[in-house]
C-alpha cells in the first residue's frame, strides 16, 4: 500500500505530523507554564478522547456513505459484541493513564528534554512487540535501540546537570515520561495484536477504545480533580490555546493511524527526527532554554537511532537453487 502513495501525499503527511507534533508539545508546556488560573489535564484529556470519538464516527459515516450505515455498523459490532468490545478496554485505560502523565511530565520538563527522551518509547514497544506477539527485531534494530538509549542517557546527563527552575521537579518529570513510555509500548502492541487478530476494522476499534476511553478519563476527572470542579468548573482555566492542544491531540491520533495503513515506518520516523530539532530551537527562543554539548549529542544520537530503527528489513536470502545429476 505505502509504495502506491504519491510522494506529495507523504510530504503532505509528514508535514502534518511535524508541525502538529511539535507544536502539540510546546503548547502543553506553554500552558503548563504560563501564570494564571491552571486548568485542570483530566478535562483536557477526556475532552480529546470525546473529540476522536467523534471523528472516528464521522469517518464511518463517509465510509458508509450515511449516517444509518454508521449506526446500524456501531450497534452489531460494538453494542451487540460486548466481549469483542472489551479488549479495548485495556489499552483505553492505559492511553488515559499516558496522556495524564505526559501533561504531569511537561509540567516539570522543557519540551526538548521531554522530546527527546519520550523516544524511549521505541525501546519499550520493540521490548513488549518481542515479549507479547514474537515479532523479530533486526541486527540494525538492535543497534539502533543501543544507540537511542545512549542518546537519551546523555541528554539526562546535561539536563540533570542543568540548574533546574524551582517550580518544577526534573525527578519527578523523568520517572512521569518513563511510565509514559511503558504505557505508550504496551497499548500499542496490544491495540496491534487485536487489531492483526480479527476482521475488525481499524474504526471500529477506534470507536470502541474512544468509548472505553472517555469513562476511564471521567474517572480519572472525577477521582482528582472532582472537588476542584465542582468548585471552578469544567472548563476552569481554558481558554483558546486548551482548545488548540485538544485538536492537535485528536489530529495526532487520527494522522498515527493514517501512517500505519497508508505510509510507512520512515515517514514518521523522520518526522520524529524533524520534531526534535524543531523542540530545541522552539525552546531556546520561546523559553530560553539552554542545552550543553551532552544534550546536542544526545539529540543526534537519537534522531540517528530512529533512523536506523525505520529503515526497512533486508529481504530474506534465497536458498541456493540445487540441481540434480
Amino acid at each position: 500500500m505505502a509504495d502506491d502513495v504519491t510522494l506529495a501525499f507523504k510530504l503532505y503527511i509528514l508535514m502534518v505530523l511535524t508541525i502538529n507534533g511539535t507544536g502539540y508539545i510546546l503548547l502543553v508546556r506553554y500552558t503548563r507554564s504560563r501564570e494564571g488560573p491552571m486548568y485542570y489535564s483530566t478535562t483536557t484529556v477526556m475532552l480529546t478522547e470525546i473529540s476522536k470519538l467523534l471523528i472516528s464516527l464521522m469517518i464511518l459515516i463517509k465510509e458508509h456513505r450515511s449516517i444509518r450505515g454508521m449506526i446500524s455498523d456501531v450497534y452489531m459490532n460494538v453494542i451487540c459484541k460486548p466481549s469483542d468490545s472489551f479488549k479495548m478496554c485495556i489499552p483505553s485505560v492505559i492511553y488515559a493513564i499516558q496522556n495524564n502523565l505526559a501533561f504531569f511530565a511537561l509540567s516539570n520538563l522543557d519540551a526538548a528534554t521531554y522530546q527527546v527522551t519520550y523516544q524511549l518509547k521505541v525501546l519499550t514497544t520493540a521490548m513488549f512487540m518481542v515479549l507479547m506477539i514474537g515479532k523479530p527485531i533486526s541486527r540494525t534494530q538492535w543497534t539502533a535501540l543501543l544507540i537511542l538509549f545512549t542518546g537519551i542517557a546523555l541528554v539526562q546527563l546535561d539536563s540533570a546537570n542543568v540548574k533546574q527552575d524551582s517550580h518544577y521537579n526534573y525527578t519527578y518529570g523523568l520517572v512521569a515520561i518513563i511510565l509514559s513510555c511503558l504505557c505508550s509500548g504496551f497499548a500499542g502492541v496490544y491495540f496491534e495484536k487485536v487489531l492483526k487478530g480479527s476482521d475488525t476494522s481499524l474504526w471500529i476499534r477506534n470507536v470502541q477504545m474512544y468509548l472505553f476511553g472517555i469513562i476511564s478519563a471521567f474517572i480519572g476527572v472525577v477521582t482528582k480533580d472532582g472537588n476542584n470542579i465542582m468548585e471552578h468548573g469544567f472548563l476552569y482555566g481554558y481558554n483558546f490555546s486548551i482548545y488548540c492542544i485538544i485538536g492537535m491531540a485528536s489530529i495526532g491520533g487520527l494522522y498515527t493511524s493514517v501512517v500505519v495503513k497508508y505510509t510507512d515506518n520512515i515517514i514518521k520516523g523522520f518526522s520524529t527526527a524533524v520534531s526534535i530539532v524543531a523542540s530545541v530551537i522552539c525552546s531556546y527562543f520561546m523559553f530560553g532554554s539552554s542545552f550543553g554539548q551532552y544534550f546536542l549529542v544526545g539529540a543526534g544520537l537519537v534522531m540517528l537511532a530512529i533512523y536506523l530503527y525505520s529503515l526497512p528489513k533486508p529481504a530474506p536470502k534465497a536458498a541456493p537453487v540445487t540441481q540434480n545429476v
